[in-house]
């Protein structure tokens, strides 16, 4: 399983870095548990979990502020 697709961080646009990083974060949450059975099975737990909801939020702005940094905070 490929963690950072293509190996890079490297973005054209603000939006494509939001959207990597949403997929990081989801790709790290399979590797964490890679039976999708098991995810399914807690889905309903966390999904109407506001607790839940707001760490998963965090994962993702974790991953989009590395995502920035690296592409130097989309260059002018």
């Amino acid at each position: 399983m490929a963690l950072v697709p293509d190996n890079t961080l490297i973005t054209q646009t603000p939006e494509q870095g939001r959207e990597l990083a949403i997929m990081l974060a989801r790709k790290t949450i399979g590797a964490i548990q890679p039976d999708a059975e098991v995810r399914e099975t807690l889905r309903p737990g966390y999904a109407t979990n506001a607790d839940s909801l707001t760490m998963a939020g965090h994962v993702v702005a974790i991953e989009f502020a590395t995502i920035a940094a690296a592409n130097n905070y989309w260059r002018a």
